[in-house]
């Protein structure tokens, strides 16, 4: 039986940027989905601390009232988006097969990274994956 071969320096760094790589566009497509399940929570926050406001809770300011009608109005139709993305039933109980699959790659991609690497290096491919995102968001441009 043939020895296996040593896994040199060089092929570790291809195989530790390959998996960061894999960890980032499934992780990516993921978030896609799931950043509208934790939008909702904080949306739900924001419209009671909205509402609570005298203006609104009296009425007087019909746009201000509309602009917080709207507000509540796109919480929900992100929401059913959201829902229709990832369930594949009404009683969302049943993954679409594509998040299905999305969420079991992430999840080999996570223990792969860990077999190679061990889970300090899954840490911290964890923390780059957050500070590019935030990244990207502090230095967004507004679309116009």
């Amino acid at each position: 039986m043939p020895k296996k071969k040593e896994v040199g320096a060089k092929e570790k760094n291809l195989m530790r940027r390959y998996l960061i790589w894999c960890y980032k566009t499934t992780k990516e497509d993921l978030d896609r989905i799931e950043r509208y399940f934790t939008q909702r929570v904080v949306d739900e926050q924001l419209l009671k601390c909205l509402q609570k406001d005298p203006a609104i809770k009296k009425g007087a300011d019909k746009d201000l009232v509309k602009a917080v009608d709207d507000f509540q109005q796109y919480m929900n139709i992100k929401l059913e988006k959201a829902v229709r993305q990832k369930f594949a039933d009404q009683d969302q109980a049943v993954f679409h097969p594509e998040y299905h699959y999305l969420k079991l790659r992430f999840e080999a991609i996570e223990k792969t990274v860990v077999h190679f690497f061990g889970k300090v290096e899954l840490s911290h491919i964890e923390a780059l994956y957050e500070t590019e995102m935030t990244r990207r968001i502090l230095e967004a441009r507004e679309h116009t």
